[in-house]
């Protein structure tokens, strides 16, 4: 911080070869209130700006990267910056509607009217460009891209620059855009002139993008302004799905058809199928990463995140209100940055709306890198394992917490049930006792009432004794999967039952389950190795 100021300062040296100084880059930060505008630093960094210089400043959607659009070096200083591909265009933000015509010709009648409905919004229009616009702001195109912000701040800066900016976004060229001020700095810190510092932005995702030189006009990129709200003002509209190759020779007609965006360091794969399939497969490929020693990361909302045990789980937000997802995704992949995981996987959203915006994001961060996730769900034959006793106090919960301790190749849920349960009631304390001895504990169980509902085909059910596997029969109809523990490992003998009977009764119960769990491990692992 500059005494007397308010200004913060990022500096970064560059060395030669030699280890010597050859340039000392310092980045001033400014925080600015959209709702009480400081005109005097507006005009310290419009001014930075007319210069040539770069600014970074937030806008609704993310915070761009500023440069004075009509100045050919000031376009080259901002490829730099970025490390950006000089044929990617730059998108031209103004702040008056009266000044698109003088960058942009042979402007469409439907403009006025999406102009109307849109402008200022999160909303970029590609044109035919005019004269005034240098081809290195446009990245060799005979096209220009033109948005019209409605951040107060954005505004404000744009006017005091002389009113025509270019801002892609104000990251490392394909990291994760910025939401806030802190993310620009991380990436651009010590590379660019000044920050304004507004706080975190309100959208999250960047602009639609529309190209209004062709008929009809063609979504390029999804945003918050969705196909069916451009359909209600102007008519049909097309949806461009192409990605072009990083090696081709083409000149992509908008940021991010071309290069791979918004990536997070680690790898990234979106895991498709349906919500239950999705979370089924993460957790089975969180888990094996899990017992190999790696780390994964896991994107999820408020209503899946109960569900994952293992790996480092992110919330995105809830699925009722995406807007919640758009605004927290790139801060969700920079933080998994930050958390070095090895791998990153995402559940999926729908394709329509402004789901249609965060999955365009999220492919593009994977590199179109999907999961089927019925491919991997299918791998598991059995995910719930139940011990059914008669009252859910010894040897269904001995047997349960020592398939715990076992080393298995799949994630089990594993529970205990009992048959004639009237209330709850803790472990009986002999078998704790037993347990305690070989370093376990049922100290937080309490006995539940074995309830045929919910029980899914991929759940597999094991009674301690066949009276206890026939009455399950008996009473719930329906059930598949039903074995004795003995049988199902293939095992002839019985599981003693310990009721009433010395310590030792409960010693010769664990050493039974002991076994027989062994065995059920190995079984279960097989399942895995077969496939």
């Amino acid at each position: 911080m500059i005494p007397g100021t308010g200004r913060r300062l990022i500096k970064k040296f560059f060395f030669d070869a030699n280890d010597g100084i050859i340039q000392v880059m310092e980045t001033i930060i400014r925080k600015i209130d959209k709702n009480q505008i400081d005109e005097t630093v507006i005009n310290e960094a419009g001014g930075l700006l007319k210069a040539g210089r770069l600014v970074a400043f937030p806008t609704e959607t993310v915070y761009g990267l500023g440069a004075d659009a009509l100045q050919e070096e000031a376009a080259k200083r901002t490829y730099a910056a970025k490390g950006r591909p000089s044929d990617n265009p730059l998108i031209i933000h103004i702040a008056d509607y009266e000044d698109l015509k003088k960058i942009a010709v042979n402007i469409p009648p439907q403009t006025d009217m999406l102009a109307a409905h849109f402008w200022p919004g999160p909303l970029t229009m590609i044109f035919e460009k005019s004269e005034n616009v240098p081809y290195g702001t446009t990245g060799g195109l005979d096209t220009v891209a033109v948005r019209m912000p409605s951040d107060p701040v954005a505004q404000a800066l744009i006017r005091a620059a002389g009113g025509f900016v270019s801002a892609p976004s104000a990251n490392t060229s394909g990291r994760p855009s910025p939401t806030t001020a802190q993310h620009v700095a991380e990436d651009l810190g010590g590379k660019i002139d000044m920050i304004l510092d507004g706080g975190s932005v309100d959208i999250g995702l960047e602009s639609t993008i529309l190209d209004m030189t062709v008929s009809p006009p063609m979504i390029l990129r999804p945003g918050a302004i969705t196909a069916e709200m451009f359909e209600k003002v102007i008519g049909p509209v097309d949806t461009d799905r192409t990605l072009l190759d990083a090696d081709s020779k083409q000149a992509p007609k908008a940021p991010g058809m071309k290069y791979r965006h918004y990536a997070p360091k680690a790898r990234l794969m979106i895991v498709e199928g349906d919500i239950r399939e999705e979370i089924l497969a993460i957790r089975q490929l969180a888990y094996a990463a899990h017992r190999e020693g790696g780390k994964v990361g896991i994107i999820a909302t408020s209503e899946t995140l109960p569900f994952y045990n293992y790996g480092i789980v992110k919330n995105a937000g809830t699925r009722e209100n995406e807007k919640t997802i758009a605004r927290s995704l790139y801060r969700v992949l920079r933080e998994f940055d930050e958390e070095d995981v090895d791998t990153i996987y995402s559940e999926s959203f729908a394709v329509q709306g402004l789901g249609n915006a965060i999955m365009n994001r999220l492919e593009k961060a994977a590199g179109h890198e999907t999961i089927r996730a019925a491919e991997i769900v299918k791998l598991q034959k059995y995910r719930r394992i139940i011990f059914v006793s008669s009252s859910d106090c010894a040897r269904g919960p001995m047997a349960a917490e020592l398939l715990r301790h076992r080393d298995l190749k799949q994630e089990y849920v594993i529970d205990s049930r009992g048959l004639v349960v009237l209330f709850p009631e803790p472990v009986n304390q002999k078998a704790e006792a037993i347990m305690r001895s070989a370093q376990m504990t049922l100290g937080d169980h309490t006995s539940q009432k074995f309830d045929g509902a919910n029980i899914q085909e991929d759940t597999l059910i094991l009674a301690v004794g066949e009276s206890q596997k026939q009455k399950l029969l008996a009473e719930y109809s329906g059930l598949k999967n039903v074995y004795t523990l003995n049988e199902f490992t293939g095992d002839d003998g019985e599981i003693p039952n310990p009721y009433g009977g010395a310590l030792a009764a409960y010693g010769e119960c664990f050493e039974a389950l002991d076994r027989l769990t062994d065995r059920l491990a190995d079984k279960l692992n097989s399942f895995t190795e077969e496939e």
